[in-house]
């Protein structure tokens, strides 16, 4: 602060010196008192014998009166014409002068940037000296366009002097514009406190917001504090080099940092959220952005809320929320939740439509037969799609009453359309259970009024392996003739027994056990054969009348035996 005030005392106090020096000798400052002024020359009076005389090109425009005292440089005091003295030559004589007292005490001198030349500029610091001015110490910023400097009266730091014959000169303007900058920003963290209203202009834009220079220094206009509301480009609120207003609202003088707003010139909407907007309210909003987990929503400028994913469909599986909205859509939707210190609401979308599984019981109570689509098959089973977001579970064994089905995939394909019947209707857990060989009557059923157990039936065989046969009955009922029960000859192994079957061949068995439930019957070769020795022996002693001593009983002993 004190360095522009100590130069001018410096520079009065040589001026001073400069205008006491007697004219001793030839190449020196004297003072000289003006005479005359005409349309060419001004005539001085040095002291000498006749005047000196200047032409008018020398003083610039700034032309001195009669009686003037300036001061002027004696080249000759013998002139051929009289003495010869220059008022250029002065000002160049005082101003290097000025340049070593500004060097030796670091104070800033004056000057213009007058040219761009190679690696930087060249500054006109008057009195005929120029210097020059590197490029990096040219600007506090990057400098991006070299003629934006051209004409610019500044003030410089002189760096280095030397004179080879002809007087040089490096400054600095960096060093000084620092300076200034941060006395500017000291100045601004002692005065502006956090509420105030500064002035600024738009300096440049990031991702998340906007830089603004104060006066060389920076604050940050962050993209939240634009507005209230959803921001996502802070150029739609700001422009680059546009002075405005903003808001103080946060200071780190430690850090240097400074944040701004625009936002803070209005109330917060939060503030009244609670007079406008409650719980199970169905509200107008538009969606502002549609991430993969649901979608916000602004429901006016500063209040935006999240639909999640979950809240969109009461039956639909929605994968991409941006399959069923996108930015910019008008949506109604239902406020869940909401935290006003977080400055967050929960919004559904479903929720202002009806609940299909509210009313489902009703429309597909059990019993209810309805044509469906295959929408997807699993190994346990396949999904019936019933109605658009309505799907009910066919578990494999629900497919036939007589068929053994190992992947539901063999017997059915997705889209196909198929006929089912309702079994279970679970509105609570979203589940519906139905059935397709529940649409015709249970052959189990049948079976065993037919035959019971203690029938015996011609059936066919249907496969074969290492612990029986499989038989299946006139009617398609199979039941397993266990290994135990194919051979009435305990000396006979199974494996033996079992080599004069083939599939295909018919076989007459016994019924042994029925398990209507469990879809199960066991039959028996072994004991069909029983039956029949039983029925035969019977028929025998029924006929016969010569030896009643021989019973049923004997007979069953001997075959044991």
């Amino acid at each position: 602060k004190n360095g522009a005030q100590g130069s001018d005392n410096i520079y009065t106090q040589l001026e001073a010196s400069i205008n006491n020096m007697e004219p001793v000798e030839d190449g020196a400052n004297v003072k000289a008192t003006v005479v005359q002024v005409t349309d060419d020359i001004v005539f001085v009076d040095v002291n000498c014998k006749s005047e000196g005389k200047i032409p008018v090109s020398e003083f610039a425009g700034n032309l001195p009166k009669e009686g003037d005292v300036i001061t002027v440089y004696l080249v000759s005091q013998f002139g051929k014409n009289g003495p010869v003295v220059s008022k250029q030559k002065a000002d160049e004589k005082r101003l290097w002068e000025e340049l070593k007292v500004a060097s030796e005490q670091k104070t800033p001198v004056e000057g213009v940037i007058s040219s761009v030349t190679k690696g930087g500029y060249m500054v006109n610091l008057g009195g005929g000296i120029s210097a020059f001015l590197p490029i990096s110490q040219a600007d506090a910023q990057k400098v991006e366009k070299e003629d934006k400097l051209i004409g610019v009266k500044s003030k410089f730091y002189v760096e280095r002097l030397y004179s080879n014959g002809k007087r040089n000169v490096v400054v600095n303007r960096r060093k000084y514009l620092e300076e200034q900058i941060n006395e500017n920003r000291d100045k601004f963290f002692e005065t502006v406190k956090i509420g105030d209203t500064v002035k600024g202009v738009v300096k440049s834009f990031t991702s998340f917001g906007a830089f603004i220079d104060l006066g060389g220094f920076d604050g940050l206009l962050h993209i939240n504090d634009m507005s209230w509301g959803h921001v996502t480009r802070p150029k739609d609120f700001v422009k680059k080099g546009q002075e405005i207003e903003l808001k103080v609202i946060r200071l780190d003088p430690e850090g240097k940092r400074i944040n701004l707003s625009l936002k803070h010139f209005t109330e917060d909407p939060w503030v009244h959220f609670e007079e406008k907007y409650h719980v199970n309210d169905i509200v107008k909003g538009k969606v502002t952005k549609v991430p993969d987990f649901g979608a916000f929503i602004e429901l006016e400028e500063g209040i935006e809320g999240l639909a999640h994913i979950s809240e969109f469909s009461w039956t639909k599986k929605i994968n991409k929320p941006s399959d069923m909205v996108k930015e910019g859509d008008e949506v109604e939707c239902m406020i869940l939740g909401y935290d006003i210190q977080g400055g967050r609401v929960s919004l559904g979308l479903k929720q202002v439509t009806e609940n299909p599984w509210d009313s489902i019981a009703d429309k597909y109570p059990v019993g209810t037969k309805i044509s469906g689509k295959v929408v997807k098959i699993a190994n346990s089973g396949a999904f019936v799609q019933l109605e658009e977001g309505i799907d009910a579970f066919l578990a494999g064994e629900d497919l036939s009453w007589t068929k053994k089905i190992k992947h539901p995939g063999s017997e059915i394909k997705v889209d196909q359309p198929l006929d089912v019947v309702v079994l279970d209707c679970d509105p609570e857990n979203h589940r519906i259970r139905v059935g397709v060989k529940q649409l015709t009557d249970n052959p189990w059923k049948a079976f065993a009024e037919e035959y019971r157990v203690g029938g015996t039936l011609e059936g066919e065989v249907t496969s074969i392996n290492d612990f029986g046969i499989f038989v299946k009955a006139p009617n398609g009922i199979e039941g397993l003739v266990n290994k135990a029960n194919l051979s009435d000859d305990r000396d006979v192994p199974f494996e033996e027994a079992v080599k004069k079957y083939n599939v295909g061949d018919k076989v007459n068995v016994y019924v042994v056990s029925i398990d209507v439930d469990k879809e199960r019957v066991a039959f028996s070769v072994k004991e069909y054969k029983r039956a029949q020795d039983r029925a035969e022996i019977s028929q025998y002693m029924s006929s016969s009348n010569d030896d009643r001593a021989y019973t049923i009983g004997d007979s069953v002993k001997s075959h044991e035996e």
